[in-house]
């Protein structure tokens, strides 16, 4: 999705409609954690005025992440809604840097959105077989859940024999051959 400022002046009257699907493959690259990203269905509108364009978008799609506990795919479905403002004139880009800059003659919000999609990501999502899982082991990492990791610490500690009747427990076991 780009557009020559040439031809947002069509629209200068009025707003300009926007209804796309847009492919954000490249936030793969940017997060690694975000396995793959459907194509995002864009709408909203656009105002141009003489020396900025002003667009309220909505963003809907689906993102697949690992759960974060069993790392099995994960559909987050996700809607952001926005506004962003682009300017191309040098004067308006020194008083605010909440506006993004146009470089060259077209308006490219692609990497705006990458950006609201990458800010969406959660920190932690939990798959529909998360609940089940009570423990799960990997080289040099376990997972066990509260009841399950107190049950292992209690069995523990039932069997440890305590150091001062270590001695003690070997003389039962000498007169028991």
């Amino acid at each position: 999705m780009k557009w020559s400022i040439n031809q947002l002046q069509r629209y200068r009257q009025g707003d300009m409609p926007l209804d796309e699907a847009v492919n954000l493959n490249s936030v793969l690259k940017r997060n690694p954690e975000i396995r793959k990203i459907e194509p995002v269905h864009v709408t909203g509108s656009c105002t141009i005025g003489p020396r900025d364009i002003m667009c309220r978008f909505r963003l809907e799609g689906t993102m697949i992440l690992p759960c974060s506990r069993t790392w099995e795919d994960v559909d987050y479905p996700f809607v952001i809604e926005a506004e962003e403002q682009f300017s191309w004139d040098e004067e308006m880009l020194l008083t605010n840097d909440e506006i993004h800059p146009v470089e060259g003659d077209f308006v490219d919000p692609t990497p705006v959105f990458e950006e609201l999609v990458l800010l969406e990501v959660p920190l932690q999502i939990f798959g529909e077989n998360a609940e089940n899982m009570t423990e799960a082991k990997g080289k040099g990492w376990s997972y066990a859940t509260d009841e399950e990791y107190n049950a292992r610490l209690q069995a523990e500690q039932e069997t440890k024999v305590d150091p001062r009747f270590a001695g003690l427990a070997k003389l039962f076991e000498e007169k028991d051959e």
